[in-house]
């Protein structure tokens, strides 16, 4: 299983901007966009995986998107990916592992069909690669000691308590703290998730911020702590929603599109979302609302 630090990799890489994936080899987008759209003999990208019985797919080892235990490819992703092949003639993931940096050229040079890593939709990635309908949101909560001895539910009662609160160091969970006007010196600045939890557990901070997603996971190996309910923060007055997704290669938009339908029909489905990837940490409050879509977060 994937170890906490990749978690935390994966806690900055989500969220930022200047991340890696958004390598772009010259002509190679244009190729891959000539030549995966269909056959010549007009076969599309989906009949061929519904032919050859598989779907190629990549996954980073990042608990708990998408990573192998033993055998077998678990996570938010690979489960959902699963599912929604199966219900379009594809009963098998056959997974590649790739670094993080790497997911998208692998995939612009054809290397396997889909990244299933819980990618987030940004700009930056959507101008070289093609990306589902968000699968998910990350909503941010706090990790406290058992109990919630503060009784905090969000960032303004956390203010209003006067507590100090834990973030990551350079991930995005800072600007949030500070933007509901938590003071410098109540924000310390942690390393690692599991400094995070250690931190709290030994009273050094009083709440530790991070998506629920992950303090949900991390929560199962910290039986000290809990984590509040899910929030979605503000910055700037903007909902910071976080969203992820599939990604497809520059030119299967068919293929995305019959991905989009099941997906949708998962997303729009409470108890079917949350019986498959209840597992992973994600509850109802990571569903994506119908109105945030893949086009609008494309262009920022």
């Amino acid at each position: 299983m994937a170890d906490f630090p990749n978690l935390s990799r994966r806690g900055f890489l989500n969220r930022s901007a200047a991340v890696g994936g958004l390598l772009v080899v010259p002509g190679l987008l244009t190729a891959c966009s000539k030549t995966d759209a269909g056959a010549a003999n007009g076969e599309g990208a989906l009949d061929k995986l519904r032919k050859q019985g598989f779907v190629r797919v990549a996954y980073a080892n990042e608990a708990p998107y998408g990573y192998l235990e033993g055998k077998e490819l678990k996570g938010e992703a690979p489960t959902l990916h699963r599912e929604i092949f199966k219900a379009l003639g594809v009963d098998e993931l056959k997974p590649t592992l790739s670094e993080w940096d790497g997911l998208i050229p692998g995939l612009q040079a054809g290397k396997y069909d889909v990244v299933s890593a819980g990618m987030a939709i940004t700009p930056e990635r959507c101008a070289n690669a093609l990306f589902s309908e968000p699968e998910f949101i990350s909503p941010t909560a706090l990790m406290v000691r058992k109990g919630n001895p503060e009784k905090l539910t969000d960032l303004a009662s956390a203010k209003a308590a006067g507590v100090t609160v834990g973030v990551m160091s350079g991930a995005v969970e800072g600007s949030y703290a500070e933007g509901a006007g938590i003071p410098e010196g109540k924000i310390k600045t942690l390393q690692k998730p599991q400094d995070g939890a250690d931190a709290v557990k030994g009273g050094r901070i009083d709440a530790f911020l991070l998506t629920g997603i992950s303090l949900r996971w991390l929560a199962k190996t910290n039986p000290d702590t809990e984590v509040t309910e899910a929030f979605v923060p503000e910055l700037d007055g903007k909902q910071q929603f976080s969203p992820g997704g599939a990604v497809f290669r520059t030119g299967n938009e068919d293929l995305r599109d019959s991905f989009n339908r099941e997906l949708k029909k998962i997303v729009s489905d409470r108890s079917r979302y949350v019986g498959l990837l209840e597992e992973y940490g994600f509850g109802a409050t990571e569903i994506p609302p119908a109105t945030l879509k893949t086009a609008d977060l494309c262009k920022g």
